[in-house]
């Protein structure tokens, strides 16, 4: 199975050690945006959003970890909107911070997951056998 995960950039280690523990299980990275961390350009920022948008489309489900930027929402809503199932990781609870949660969180597609990264991980991989 393919996954993509999104996030921001202050979340990158976590974005990186989700992807590292579903690719140790057999699962495929569609994109791994966590490279790019030098971009001056807007072509560069043209040709990313490219890569993003097709590995959204490409995953068979992503993971969205909270707090997350402005790209990893517009990435949840392609996601959402080609019906993929979505991963939301709160490893602080605060999906139910009504202060700081957003409507699209809570739709059944969107499947929450609080606490430890291992909880996350193996949600994902008892559900995508």
């Amino acid at each position: 199975m393919k996954f993509y995960v999104a996030s921001s950039f202050k979340n990158m280690e976590s974005v990186q050690e989700v992807a590292r523990r579903l690719q140790d299980r057999g699962y495929r990275q569609t994109y791994d945006w966590t490279v790019n961390q030098d971009v001056t350009t807007i072509e560069q920022l043209k040709d990313i959003g490219e890569k993003e948008k097709n590995a959204v489309m490409e995953s068979d489900f992503i993971v969205v970890i909270i707090p997350a930027g402005k790209g990893s929402h517009v990435e949840l809503g392609i996601a959402l909107g080609l019906g993929k199932k979505v991963y939301l990781y709160s490893p602080n609870h605060e999906v139910n911070d009504l202060d700081t949660t957003s409507t699209f969180y809570h739709l059944s597609e969107v499947v929450k997951c609080c606490g430890g990264m291992d909880e996350l991980v193996s949600r994902i991989v008892s559900e995508n056998q």
